[in-house]
């Protein structure tokens, strides 16, 4: 029974930030500003997430600079990739077959 109330407390939670902004913005006419701003979002976090895994060291998150040197070999790649194609399956398949490839004479 608790594992019962726990699940439906969780799905409360996850729930209610998610209703309150859509019933808010419903009725209310969003702003081109705010549209044209909200374009950079996924990209922003896409990147903190990725510079996170490339140079911090998620056992005592220190900054390793260029200790994860095949990483950075691959993201560069991918990025040019991403850029040329702009593909986001194509570039991720890259970027996991540069990684692994890489990984064979280069530190991770």
């Amino acid at each position: 029974m608790d594992h019962l109330i726990l699940v439906l407390l969780s799905m409360v939670v996850a729930f209610i930030p998610r209703f309150i902004p859509l019933r808010i913005f419903s009725t209310r006419q969003i702003p081109r500003w705010f549209n044209e701003w909200m374009k950079y979002v996924p990209v922003s976090l896409f990147t903190a997430l990725v510079v996170k895994d490339i140079f911090i060291d998620t056992s005592d998150y220190s900054f390793v600079g260029l200790g994860y040197l095949a990483k950075i070999v691959a993201a560069i790649c991918v990025i040019g990739v991403a850029y040329r194609s702009r593909s986001m399956g194509l570039s991720v398949v890259l970027g996991l077959i540069a990684v692994a490839l890489l990984a064979l004479v280069l530190p991770v």
